[in-house]
């Protein structure tokens, strides 16, 4: 949801202890088509020294753009950027402003969460690749950008997410992840399929008593139950937990990245409660702790592979609570509903399309879903990804200059000195079209045949859709899993219905979406 969901490592496409809130002691610790094989073990991505600025055939142009007066300056672009703007015209003005898709500016929150608002912005499909780029860029407590979320959030303890590869805690990790993948990946298209049937049945009686039905609240449930079930074999509503879980991780990733949103309320007011200072920890220690226990009492295998690396179990279960919370269950509320959005605006064709092409494909495979009958259906995989290039899970990258760099646009090369912070907002890279025809178009069948050596230039993953996680690199552990269970999702979806109706909205996570018309299979 970069970001860093849980995936199976080696999938990819051929383009190219007591329970309880404990801290660390006194240490410090510095998240092809798909195919059916898991690798056994990924590999690590040598560390190169460090090299000087590499030559370029472009002009040398000077950095734009300016961070104006301590203090004032950030506090006048974050105003911009939430308010007098919104995020899409605080980048596109300053790109028409300085006639560069590279230049400088402050990014929120600012004062007095982020102390170092300053960044060098990256917004175009050429620059942008350089935040992936472990051997340039430092990746080390940037997950949320400018500033981090208190460690009391997270059981005392630095996650995956804001670890750098350079970090000996880091590999550890990503192992446990790729461990619990491997361990569970039989059980994902099951569990998907009985998840979301429940969730397409409540939806129908909610359509068939109210007239439209709500997408979003039903989907987190399913999301959270398929996830808890899949990946740990544990039903929530069996346990102490219950039905409470999604509404628990929304008020605990609530606190954690309240400076990067907008909530409606009175400017002055969210202003003051959510831009300028934070949101006190232990207003959700109990809601965490009941999270906290649930996957403690639930993952206990993955928790003795993780003593097995050297990582404890309480580290352990803090890192496996965010990386499902967070990252998968957070990538899955917010993408969802965008890709939901996205397929039924583009209306009855597209679906008869679909529709065709799963069942076509199912019916030849004895009826069944299965990972190698999804990988042939073309379409389907297109409209996935053509989702994930428009509506990436998480828009905002960061990464700090290990070195002098040199970084090219398409039209000037930048020197960007060490230690200066770099920020790339994903969708303007994304919907390049210098790189893309019709870029800000939904165009399902984009990535069909030919089109599949575009694939290098989706990137919602923290890098290129054709390559691979490692525990060497940042790009996310989910990659593939995400990409899996959205595909699912579709096909879930087209097996069912013939085609839907949708009415849309807007919340703090995207796309609000409501079901107007459900059309049952007739063929």
């Amino acid at each position: 949801m970069a970001s860093a969901s849980l995936a199976f490592p080696s999938l990819q496409p051929k383009y190219q202890s007591p329970r309880r809130l404990s801290k660390p002691s006194t240490r410090r610790i510095i998240v092809r088509p798909i195919s059916a094989s898991v690798s056994e073990t990924p590999s690590v991505s040598a560390q190169p020294s460090v090299a000087p600025p590499e030559p370029t055939k472009l002009p040398i142009r000077k950095i734009p753009g300016n961070y104006g007066i301590p203090f004032i300056g950030p506090i006048n672009d974050r105003l911009d950027y939430f308010y007098k703007q919104g995020r899409e015209e605080f980048f596109k003005s300053r790109i028409q402003k300085y006639q560069s898709t590279v230049f400088r500016a402050n990014m929120p929150p600012g004062p007095f969460i982020a102390f170092d608002p300053r960044v060098v912005v990256l917004l175009d499909g050429k620059s942008f690749p350089v935040l992936f780029d472990v051997t340039k860029v430092e990746k080390k407590n940037l997950f949320t950008g400018t500033y981090m979320p208190s460690t009391e959030l997270t059981g005392g303890y630095r996650v995956l997410s804001y670890l750098d590869p350079s970090e000996p805690s880091h590999g550890k990790l990503k192992r446990l992840l790729f461990f619990l993948l491997k361990s569970r990946r039989d059980h994902v298209i099951p569990e998907f399929h009985s998840s979301y049937t429940k969730l397409f049945e409540g939806l129908e009686n909610e359509l068939a008593t109210k007239g439209k039905a709500a997408f979003g609240d039903a989907s987190d449930q399913a999301a959270f139950n398929f996830l808890a079930c899949a990946l740990y074999g544990a039903n929530p509503a069996e346990t102490k937990l219950g039905l409470d879980g999604p509404s628990l991780v929304k008020k605990w990733v609530l606190f954690q990245l309240a400076p990067l949103f907008t909530l409606g309320l009175p400017v002055v007011l969210e202003e003051l409660l959510i831009h300028t200072f934070r949101l006190p920890s232990f207003l959700v220690k109990a809601d965490y702790q009941r999270l906290y226990d649930f996957f403690y009492e639930c993952s206990g295998f993955v928790l003795d592979e993780a003593e097995r690396l050297g990582v404890s179990r309480d580290e352990a279960c803090h890192n496996l609570l965010f990386a499902t919370c967070f990252n998968s269950f957070g990538g899955m509320k917010f993408f969802f509903p965008n890709m939901i959005k996205l397929i039924g605006r583009a209306g009855v064709k597209l679906h008869t399309q679909l529709a065709q092409e799963i069942r076509s494909v199912i019916r030849s495979n004895g009826g069944k879903v299965t990972m190698a009958a999804v990988e042939q259906m073309p379409l389907m995989k297109s409209v996935v990804y053509e989702s994930l290039r428009i509506e990436p899970p998480v828009a905002l990258q960061y990464g700090r200059a290990k070195q002098d760099l040199i970084i090219e646009s398409h039209d000037a090369a930048f020197k960007v000195k060490e230690g200066e912070l770099i920020f790339g907002y994903q969708p303007f890279a994304t919907k390049d079209p210098k790189i893309f025809d019709r870029a800000e178009e939904f165009v399902p069948d984009r990535f069909v045949g030919e089109g599949e050596r575009l694939l290098n230039h989706v990137l919602w993953s923290n890098g290129p859709e054709t390559e691979t996680p490692t525990v060497g690199n940042k790009q996310c552990a989910g990659k593939d899993f995400v990409v899996l269970v959205s595909r699912l999702l579709v096909v879930e979806l087209f097996l069912r219905y013939d085609s839907f109706e949708i009415e849309i909205g807007t919340s703090a996570l995207g796309a609000s979406i409501s079901l107007t018309s459900l059309k049952r299979a007739t063929f």
